[in-house]
């Protein structure tokens, strides 16, 4: 039995890509685009739109495939770059409104119950205002901090506190209400 080494075949996939080597590119495209599309997506709320942000940030990352130093995984590497243009682009289009609430309240957001299917979850976070939905996702989903968020989206750290006390808010009653509803207490 042989054994593959699964790492230097991703290094060596990299390096041809880097190189503009097409079937290279088409490889790694077609390896990770369901789950770069899943990522664009939790940003931007229409298919269409999401898909071209990604096919927008897949030909910025192979452009810059040089620059990716093999010290992280490439998946991380590549997440980055679709937040990044997932973020600009709805900048571009300002559809983000960011509302500066200098008070801050941390609350205790319970786990989403697993009787909830991916699809009334993510319909949850799509209803959230652009500005809550972008800092829940960076904070609650990629695991960025404040700071970082902040430095990001160039709003005050607070301010993406209070975006995501709002958003948690808002899904807690979104989440109350689904619950009555399929419980049939409405």
């Amino acid at each position: 039995m042989k054994v593959i080494n699964l790492h230097q075949e991703e290094k060596e996939l990299i390096e041809l890509a880097a190189d503009n080597n097409r079937h290279a590119q088409q490889k790694i495209y077609s390896k990770s685009a369901g789950k770069m599309l899943s990522i664009c997506r939790q940003y931007i709320k229409d298919i269409h739109q999401a898909e071209d942000v990604m096919i927008t940030a897949f030909m910025k990352a192979f452009t810059n495939l040089k620059n990716f130093e093999h010290k992280g995984s490439f998946e991380g590497w590549m997440r980055r770059i679709m937040v990044n243009e997932c973020i600009s682009y709805l900048r571009v289009q300002k559809q983000v409104e960011f509302i500066d609430d200098s008070q801050y309240l941390e609350e205790s957001f319970n786990n989403i119950e697993s009787q909830f299917s991916v699809e009334d979850i993510q319909f949850l976070i799509d209803s959230l205002p652009d500005g809550y939905k972008m800092v829940f996702n960076l904070y609650a989903i990629e695991g960025y901090k404040h700071q970082e968020i902040a430095q990001m989206l160039g709003i005050n750290e607070g301010t993406s506190k209070s975006q995501l006390s709002h958003a948690r808010k808002i899904l807690q009653t979104q989440i109350a209400k689904l619950k009555n509803y399929e419980n049939g207490t409405e």
